[in-house]
């Protein structure tokens, strides 16, 4: 048991950070809703090396889309969902900005998010220099996070930064021109890490899932999933996690 908990303490400290609109936009082109109820503290866990390191902290970083009250509430539910794993979520906001159609002339108010790229960016920055970790895993696809790595890779020498692509978009070459490390997220790592329909926590109010998002009838939850025997004479592999790119 000591040394358990020795080499515990020795493994290094992993962060994962979330851009919250790119990755909900890349799980909704996946047209399956029920996959926007994932618990991000266990997806963390899924894309780490963990014989080597520890998941110490999650930041997701979004806003509440303003004017669509029912998304809202869906939105509002995932948050407290989250916080019971112990996801901080960080709030952005969104603006109201003039547009215009290019072919009629007409105008229309536009909903703008605001402060998210920011506040991703301030998170991995403030930790970094609060030593909450010693790699940081930049889930975003985004080219703005480009100048948040070359920051980091200029400031934290002894730290290391992944790039993790959302499923289906490809990593932002410009943040890969300040880190080698990188992980392409796919659908599978979503389904692994769902929350089930009731999230608890002891002492605190549990959480159900919104009905938009129950799974397909007859759906069986990834770790409820038989596990298929290993073949005669061979070693039971271990679950898939996304591995480094080489």
């Amino acid at each position: 048991m000591e040394l358990d908990s020795q080499a515990g303490k020795s493994r290094i400290r992993a962060a994962l950070y979330i851009d919250g609109f790119n990755l909900y936009h890349s799980v909704n082109d996946l047209g399956e809703p029920f996959l926007k109820w994932c618990n991000f503290w266990k997806l963390g866990e899924s894309i780490i090396p963990r014989q080597s390191e520890k998941l110490v902290r999650v930041v997701f970083c979004t806003a509440y889309y303003p004017g669509d009250h029912s998304k809202k509430i869906r939105h509002e539910r995932l948050v407290r969902a989250l916080k019971l794993v112990g996801v901080e979520t960080v709030l952005g906001h969104f603006s109201h900005e003039d547009a215009k159609c290019r072919d009629c002339g007409s105008t229309w108010q536009k909903p703008t998010e605001k402060a998210t790229d920011i506040n991703l960016a301030l998170s991995v920055y403030d930790d970094a220099v609060q030593d909450v970790m010693d790699t940081a895993y930049l889930l975003t696809a985004d080219t703005d996070q480009a100048a948040t790595a070359k920051l980091f890779a200029k400031r934290f020498p002894g730290k290391k930064l992944v790039s993790v692509s959302p499923p289906g978009r490809t990593h932002s070459q410009h943040i890969l021109s300040h880190t080698p490390h990188k992980i392409a997220l796919n659908r599978e790592h979503i389904e692994r890490a769902l929350f089930p329909g009731l999230v608890t926590a002891e002492g605190q109010a549990s959480v159900m899932r919104p009905h938009e998002y129950d799974p397909p009838a007859g759906y069986v939850m990834w770790d409820q999933r038989p596990k298929p025997a290993p073949k005669s004479g061979a070693k039971a592999a271990a679950p898939a996690a996304a591995m480094p790119e080489r």
